[in-house]
């Protein structure tokens, strides 16, 4: 069965106009561009049998998650595991003010690798947001198109993980608010089980998106050696 995740990034909220560091606070809402861009992601994912929906307990993107789920027989599943990245005390402070006057903060965004105690660093919250994925992925009844929804910074480590980058590299990827990036998992055939990224952030567009085609039945020896010779 191939496996194809839609991995979602929460629309605008409050915090991502006053460019203020939201980290694991609760109580960040959508704005209403928040909402209207988590309306036109739904409306564009009609197309997809979407069979399962995971989102981080965090408001902005269960929130968002919602609208994802309207229509749809589907629970949302909240997985703590999901959150964004826990940024201790640098939580609800202004990223401008942060760069200006915290040397640590500087440091830590030159090389998110490595941070102050109290701070997750990124192989941290790579870490524990694949672990929490697969562990998904594991259940017989995700179903084919699951959906995760979660923050800038949980996306991009997702990706790198899937792309085959470390996790320093993830900071070059940019991730738009209620966008969505795609990847596919062959899980009937082991030597196409590797991962493939389809999309990064992308932003709803009309006629982008098509209903995905059922899969053909694999060809036997005898008709592909007859390919080959054709």
């Amino acid at each position: 069965m191939k496996q194809t995740l839609l991995i979602v990034r929460h629309g605008q909220t409050t915090w991502n106009v006053e460019h203020r560091l939201p980290g694991q606070l609760p109580g960040v809402s959508l704005t209403e561009t928040g909402r209207q861009q988590a309306t036109r992601l739904a409306e564009a994912l009609r197309v997809l049998p979407l069979s399962s929906i995971i989102s981080s307990p965090l408001e902005r993107a269960y929130h968002t998650a919602e609208y994802l789920a309207q229509g749809r027989d589907l629970e949302i599943i909240r997985e703590p595991d999901l959150m964004d990245t826990n940024v201790g005390p640098w939580a609800g402070q202004v990223i401008d003010e942060l760069a200006k006057n915290d040397p640590a903060w500087k440091a830590y965004v030159k090389d998110p690798t490595v941070a102050p105690e109290g701070i997750e660093t990124f192989p941290q919250v790579q870490q524990r947001v694949v672990a929490a994925v697969e562990r998904w992925l594991a259940q017989e009844n995700i179903g084919a198109y699951p959906v995760f929804v979660a923050h800038a910074d949980v996306v991009k480590l997702l990706l790198a993980h899937y792309a085959g980058l470390n996790p320093a590299q993830a900071g070059v990827l940019t991730i738009d608010n209620a966008s969505v990036s795609l990847v596919e998992i062959s899980r009937d055939k082991p030597e196409e089980s590797h991962p493939h990224v389809v999309a990064i952030g992308w932003n709803p567009h009309p006629g982008w998106l098509k209903a995905p085609e059922p899969e053909k039945p694999a060809p036997t020896d005898a008709q592909e050696a007859g390919e080959q010779k054709a």
